[in-house]
This record gives C-alpha cells, sequence and structure tokens, in this order.
C-alpha cells in the first residue's frame, strides 16, 4: 500500500495534488510520500515480533535522502552504509552511530578509520585482510571494533543477475566452507571483537525459499563455530526482500517473511540484525515528468517524456519495468512506447505498452520510483541533477535541489595551457 492515489480524477500524494508539485518546482521531480515511509517501516518491523531480539539498519544506498534518514530514524531504524558518505548521511539524520552496519566488500583503509572514530556499531567483514586491517587500527587507539563475517553461502537468490550477491561467483563475501578456519584467525586479534556472521543473497527477491535455504546454512555455520569455541551473539541477515512494479505482482509481504524468519532461526539464540532497503523505500516514491511530445511511430507512437535514463537508471540498466500512469486520466487509452530526451535507445522506459491516453503538456508518474531511482540518477548528456520533494499531509517541501547543468559546468576547470 501507498499514499499515492485519485481524488476527483487527479492523482495526489497523500494530501498534496501532483500538479502542484509540478507548478512550483517542474518536471522531472521525484516525489516521496512521509507516510507511506512510516507505514512501511511499521510494517517490516512488526513482522519480525515474532523473531526475538531484532535490530534494524535501514539500507541507505535505496534512497539516501537525509530527509528521508530522519523520518526513518524517528521510526526506531538504525542504517546499513556502505560508504563514509553514506554514514556521514546517517550521522547527518540523527541516526546514532551505535545503530549504524558498514558493509560492503570495498571499504577503504581511510573508511575503516573514519567509521572507528565514528563508533559505529557494526563492521561487516568481507576478506580476512580487511580484518586484519581493521584489527590494526582500532588496536592502535586501544580499542576492539565490533565485527561480523560475511559469508557467501552459494545460494542462487532467483533474481537479476546483477543483484544476485549470494552466489560462488559473486564478489561478495567468504566462502562458507571457508568460514570457521578464517573466523578462528581473525577471533586471535586483540583489536576485533567478533560478534558473528552476516549474509545477504541478492536484491528484489521473489521467493522466500532461497532465503529459508540460505538461513538453515548460516544456522549450520553458527552451530559448527560454537563447537569450535566461538561465541556467536549476533547474525545479520541482511535484507533483499522485493516490491510490486507491476499491479499484478504478487511477492511475498513482510509478514511471510517474518513468519519464516522466526521459524528458521528459532534455537539460535542471538540478535538478529535486518537491511531492508527497497521494501521500505520502493512504494514511497513516484517520478513526476512531463509529456513534451507524442512522436508517430511505424509501430506505436514513442511518448517522449521529459525524464530520462539518467534520472530513472533501472529500466536501461536492468531491463525493470515501472507503472506509467497519468496524473489527470481522461478514461481513453492508448498502446505506445515511453521514451525520454537523452540520445541512447537504451532510454526507454516502455515498449508496446498499454496505458492512459496523454498529449503534449499532460502530467504521468512513473510508480514504485523510492528505491535505486533519485540516488542512481546522474548528469548525463549534460542535464540537470533531478529534485526530490517530501510530501507529510498537505504540505511539502523540496528535500534536494535541482542541480542545473550551469553549476555542474562551475565546478570544471580548464588547464592554463588550454586557455586563450
Amino acid at each position: 500500500m501507498d499514499h499515492f492515489a485519485y481524488r476527483d480524477g487527479v492523482m495526489h500524494a497523500e494530501d498534496v495534488a501532483l500538479p502542484a508539485i509540478a507548478e512550483a518546482v517542474g518536471t522531472p521531480v521525484y516525489v516521496y510520500s512521509t507516510a507511506t515511509f512510516r507505514r512501511h517501516a511499521q510494517v517490516f518491523r512488526d513482522a519480525l515480533k515474532g523473531a526475538g531480539r531484532v535490530h534494524l539498519a535501514y539500507a541507505i544506498k535505496a534512497n539516501p535522502n537525509v530527509a528521508v534518514l530522519r523520518v526513518l530514524a524517528d521510526e526506531g531504524y538504525g542504517a546499513d552504509v556502505v560508504s563514509a558518505g553514506e554514514m556521514q548521511r546517517a550521522l547527518a539524520a540523527g541516526i546514532p552511530a551505535s545503530d549504524i552496519v558498514f558493509s560492503g566488500v570495498g571499504k577503504t583503509r581511510r573508511e575503516l578509520a573514519q567509521a572507528l572514530d565514528a563508533g559505529i556499531g557494526q563492521f561487516n567483514l568481507e576478506l580476512e585482510e580487511e580484518g586484519e586491517v581493521l584489527a590494526a587500527l582500532a588496536h592502535a587507539r586501544g580499542e576492539r571494533a565490533p565485527a561480523v563475517l560475511r559469508v557467501n553461502p552459494d545460494v542462487d537468490a532467483g533474481t537479476h543477475a546483477k543483484i544476485s550477491t549470494g552466489r560462488k561467483e559473486n564478489k561478495f563475501g567468504v566462502a562458507i566452507d571457508q568460514a570457521v578456519a578464517m573466523f578462528d584467525r581473525l577471533s586471535q586479534h586483540d583489536g576485533l571483537d567478533l560478534r558473528g556472521v552476516a549474509i545477504h543473497i541478492g536484491s528484489q527477491l521473489a521467493d522466500l525459499a532461497p532465503l529459508e535455504a540460505a538461513y538453515a546454512r548460516i544456522g549450520e555455520l553458527v552451530a559448527e563455530l560454537r563447537a569450535a569455541g566461538h561465541t556467536i551473539s549476533r547474525v545479520d541477515l541482511g535484507g533483499g526482500l522485493g516490491v510490486p512494479y507491476k499491479p499484478d505482482d504478487v511477492l511475498p509481504s513482510p509478514a511471510d517473511y517474518g513468519a519464516m524468519v522466526a521459524r528458521a532461526t528459532a534455537d539460535w539464540d542471538v540478535e538478529l540484525m535486518f537491511e531492508p532497503g527497497r521494501v521500505i523505500a520502493g512504494n514511497a516514491g513516484v517520478l513526476l515528468t512531463e509529456v513534451i511530445w507524442v512522436k508517430p511511430g511505424v509501430l506505436n507512437p514513442y511518448v517522449i517524456v521529459d525524464a530520462a535514463m539518467n534520472d530513472l537508471a533501472r529500466v536501461a540498466m536492468y531491463d525493470a519495468y515501472h507503472d506509467f500512469v497519468a496524473v489527470e486520466p481522461s478514461g481513453e487509452r492508448m498502446t505506445a512506447n515511453i521514451a525520454g530526451p537523452v540520445c541512447e535507445t537504451g532510454d526507454t522506459f516502455a515498449m508496446g505498452r498499454d496505458i492512459d491516453a496523454v498529449k503534449s503538456g499532460d502530467l504521468g508518474i512513473f510508480r514504485t520510483a523510492g528505491a535505486y531511482g533519485a540516488t542512481m540518477a546522474s548528469t548525463y548528456n549534460s542535464r540537470a541533477l533531478v529534485p526530490e520533494v517530501l510530501v507529510d499531509g498537505d504540505r511539502f517541501a523540496v528535500v534536494a535541489d535541482r542541480i542545473h547543468p550551469e553549476t555542474i559546468l562551475a565546478a570544471e576547470r580548464v588547464p592554463e595551457w588550454l586557455k586563450r
């Protein structure tokens, strides 16, 4: 459920008509619903009530806007970060450092030091050398870095290849058959407080079976580690739960997921860590766009909108689907291709799709754009960086400005030898 709905024939975000946002801010623009973020955060938390001790760390990469992070901080969420920049955003939003989990396969030595200085609550180690470096940095400070070892269980998540992270050929985690020996070695370092293990097998999961299989392997690993004399107090189960992009998509609900987690982890006796991202943010945002032209085509007309692949990259990157609807539909339908103005054939959002009939000047939205939307935007073709708006009831605010090409140009330099 989200809070984008028609009232008197006009699409609203909560109590704000989208044409009012378009008039005030221009298009394209991302529009987020505070009520939807709060509801999704609460539903996910409630779904895990039967799982015992739980820590929720929102995956910032899904949508790192600091206003969004403030909303989720108010809901009691920590943060899962994969860079020092994301860590800075979490801290700026008021998320306590102790509630921050630092994930990612390529943390630099500088980032590790910055995270130690900030006092974050958990490092998810991706390789043995990283653990050794972290231990040395912490020991030099007279500290012990709280950490878990990320394990690759070699389970196919059944999702898109570019967002699968749990197969043995993926770059993430250490091979599960090497985990006990590596844990043994790392636990000997004075600078490490090695508390458990972590897992994350992919994103946009549409089936719970791969997750349950991966959790079974982790449960066996926890038993092995304890048998070897290690104290295991945390298991980080990552995130990855999918959201419906198509109107007829049926995916596992947070309640389904929570019931599976409670069943799979019943005898672990650990604090369970979760890193939800898309399931919190996906349906909490839309990309509002204006139709520039309806261009005749050989098979179907092209609806050319002012949003492009640089604003919403998922379609070009993953062949992803985003539902498109008119903001003020007439009731008529058309079959059309939807494309943006970027000079790439890949800047196409849909081909031969049945949509609301639209004409030049009409407004439309791409739904389910609250995750992996603005965060992946670029300025390709020297286009402006798309702005973001947060709605709360009958009020709205710009929470990220449109960064215009002239501002970007001003940050570039011509070397002396090229000046005339």
